[in-house]
């Protein structure tokens, strides 16, 4: 739209920069991890001698 004038372009893109961040942000520390230690699985490795 060529009628707006470049600075409402601008704090367009501001505005959406700015709620796209917060967003991610509040994402990311509101996410809350598992404790490992209750669901920590054994590994077993078998060690196998390969002879050629």
């Amino acid at each position: 739209m060529p009628q707006m004038m470049p600075l409402s372009w601008l704090i367009l893109f501001l505005f959406f920069s700015i709620m796209y961040m917060l967003f991610n942000l509040m994402n990311y520390f509101s996410f809350t991890p598992l404790n490992n230690l209750k669901y920590k699985k054994l590994i077993n490795i078998k060690m196998m001698n390969w002879k050629w």
